[in-house]
C-alpha cells in the first residue's frame, strides 16, 4: 500500500507543477513542445512495453485487444463530447477534463503493476505526460482571467484523484482474475493511444514543428531503458 501511494504522489505531483509553473510563467512554444513529445514517445514505450505486453500476459492477445479497442472508443467518445461542450471560453477546463479522461484508466493501471513489480517506465511516462498537460490547461487558464487560487486548486483536485486512482488499482483490482487485468490494462492502453493520436502528438508538432521527433525519440529510448 505504501508504494502504491507513492507512486500515485509522484505521478499526480508533476501535474501540481505543471499547474503552478503554468500559473505564473508562459512557457516558450518549442520548450512545451519538447516536453510535450518527450512524454508521448514515452507513452508509446510504456503502453508496447508494459501496458498492452502485461495485458496480453495476463489474459491473451484477444481480451488484450478487445479492452484496447474499447478504451480507444470511450476516450475519442468522451473527449470529442467534452470539447463540444468547452468551446470558447471554457476551453482551459476543457483541457482539465481530457487529462482525467485517459489520466484515470493509467493511473489504475499503474497500481496493478505494482502487484508484480514497479513498474518505473509507466510511472516516467505519466509523470512525464502530466507535467506539460497540466502547463498548458494552467496557461489557458490564466490567459482565461482564471485566478491563480483557482487553477492551482482544480488541478490539485485533479492530483488528488488520480493519485487515488493508483492506490484504488493496486488495493481493489490487484486481486483480479487475469482475464479482468488484461481487459483493464488493455482499456488503459487503448485511451492512451487515442490520447496519443487525438491530442499529445498532434500539439507537440502544433507547437515545435517536425524537429519535436527528436523528443519523441528520446521519451521512447528513457522509458524503454526503464522498463528493460
Amino acid at each position: 500500500m505504501g508504494q502504491s501511494i507513492l507512486f500515485g504522489t509522484v505521478a499526480s505531483a508533476a501535474l501540481l507543477l505543471g499547474a503552478l509553473i503554468g500559473s505564473f510563467v508562459t512557457v516558450p512554444d518549442r520548450v512545451y513542445a519538447t516536453l510535450v513529445g518527450f512524454a508521448g514517445g514515452a507513452l508509446i514505450s510504456a503502453l508496447a512495453f508494459e501496458l498492452f505486453s502485461d495485458a496480453e500476459e495476463h489474459g491473451g492477445v484477444w481480451r488484450a485487444s478487445i479492452g484496447l479497442v474499447v478504451g480507444a472508443t470511450v476516450f475519442i467518445l468522451v473527449d470529442a463530447l467534452v470539447v463540444e461542450r468547452a468551446r470558447g471560453s471554457a476551453a482551459s477546463l476543457g483541457l482539465l477534463a481530457a487529462v482525467t479522461i485517459d489520466g484515470i484508466p493509467e493511473n489504475l493501471a499503474l497500481g496493478v503493476t505494482l502487484v508484480e513489480g514497479a513498474s518505473y517506465a509507466l510511472l516516467v511516462a505519466i509523470a512525464a505526460s502530466n507535467l506539460p498537460e497540466a502547463l498548458g490547461s494552467a496557461t489557458r487558464m490564466r490567459a482565461d482571467g482564471r485566478s491563480t487560487t483557482f487553477i492551482l486548486g482544480v488541478w490539485s483536485g485533479a492530483a488528488v484523484l488520480l493519485a487515488v486512482s493508483v492506490v484504488l488499482g493496486r488495493a481493489a483490482l490487484g486481486d483480479a482474475s487475469g482475464g479482468t487485468l488484461a481487459l483493464l490494462l488493455g482499456f488503459a492502453g487503448g485511451a492512451v493511444l487515442a490520447s496519443l493520436a487525438d491530442t499529445v502528438l498532434p500539439e507537440a508538432f502544433e507547437h515545435g514543428g517536425p524537429f519535436v521527433a527528436f523528443a519523441v525519440v528520446a521519451g521512447f529510448l528513457v522509458s524503454y531503458v526503464l522498463a528493460a
